[in-house]
């Protein structure tokens, strides 16, 4: 197996530039929008999402790399379409390529964005940072809003849990022990995919065919989780008018249409909570996270539920922000080694 290297091209400039090559290797920015069927306010708020989102990761990602003690494949298709939203990556640490066992724990990352921006690479250096913990870790593609839908971004992932079930077993890992992982949008499809996942009733309402892999847990940071206020027919009282040109707002109507197909018994978290089988849940946010309230919300549902699981809230210190997603954009701080540290504990205790 060979041994790959992940190098920087980032030039000593940070100011943004919106053909940057090194940003176009984790995101769209334009190339999906004209006739995708979005009105014009929806496509310059994807836009502007895409554009201010890079801008903030352009600067971080100096700090991304690859150390000689992880091996790295990637672009393996998991379907195969040609489509650069169906591709995946793995990430294992040298020590298990050389011991060749069949021990190492899994996890399968979901990245954020808002549902329309970033692929895999954004998250590089999160899984990076997760496989030295003791992981392997497959780092999923899915298609970008308005390249599809919520439901669709549901299927795309369960078609890869699918490839990893079939194809998994030639690579040293434990394919008994299988977690997933997302941050902010991406813990929103994460969470929802666990349950289609361990339960045939969730997996029927959402048409989805379940891939075998049985997950032992979630790990979630700074996601978002109640997906109601964003649906077409969410009351004044539900809609987060607060906030209204957030990206997942404005594409709301149309990007979460179809979940009103969807039986309402599995159609929301606290639905999914009450009504399916949720894994054990791993929340993470911190005092200055935009949606802190989300980890909140959803750890008050699964107590009362008398689900498994654990919160962690981090008090930012003076003048030490920390924000939003701050373990998945910043691996390398203190607050964010105690992340990695809890999430290798979260899971291990739940090896059997």
């Amino acid at each position: 197996m060979a041994h790959l290297r992940y190098e920087s091209a980032l030039g000593a400039t940070p100011q943004f530039d919106f053909g940057n090559p090194r940003s176009a290797s984790w995101t769209e920015f334009d190339a999906d929008l004209a006739d995708c069927g979005y009105d014009e306010h929806a496509v310059q708020a994807i836009r502007d999402t895409r554009l201010a989102f890079a801008r903030s990761d352009l600067p971080r990602s100096r700090y991304w790399s690859v150390p000689d003690d992880i091996d790295m494949i990637t672009d393996i298709p998991y379907l195969d379409d040609g489509i650069r939203g169906h591709l995946l990556d793995l990430y294992l640490p040298h020590d298990a390529v050389i011991r060749q066992g069949r021990t190492l724990p899994v996890y399968v990352d979901i990245h954020g964005g808002g549902f329309v921006y970033g692929y895999k690479e954004l998250n590089r250096n999160f899984n990076v940072t997760l496989a030295q913990h003791g992981f392997a870790v497959f780092s999923l593609n899915y298609r970008p809003a308005p390249q599809t839908d919520f439901l669709a971004q549901l299927r795309d992932i369960a078609a890869g849990l699918a490839w990893i079930a079939g194809h998994g077993d030639a690579y040293p890992i434990d394919l008994n022990h299988v977690f997933l992982t997302g941050d902010s949008a991406g813990g929103a499809l994460a969470f929802y995919q666990a349950a289609l996942q361990s339960d045939p009733a969730t997996a029927a309402a959402y048409g989805v065919t379940p891939s075998g892999l049985h997950i032992r847990g979630v790990a979630a940071v700074s996601g978002v989780f109640d997906l109601s206020p964003f649906t077409p027919g969410a009351t004044d009282a539900q809609s987060r008018n607060e906030r209204p040109d957030d990206v997942v707002s404005v594409i709301g109507p149309h990007f979460f249409k179809r979940l009103s197909q969807v039986d309402p018994d599995y159609r929301f978290s606290t639905n999914l909570v009450r009504n399916s089988v949720i894994p054990p849940m791993y929340l993470a946010t911190s005092s200055d996270d935009f949606i802190e309230y989300e980890s909140l919300a959803l750890a008050t549902e699964l107590s009362r539920a008398h689900q498994e699981f654990e919160l962690h809230d981090v008090k930012a210190r003076p003048g030490k922000p920390l924000g939003h997603v701050y373990s998945v954009c910043m691996s390398w701080l203190e607050e964010s080694e105690a992340v990695f540290r809890q999430i290798h504990d979260f899971s291990y205790r739940l090896l059997s």
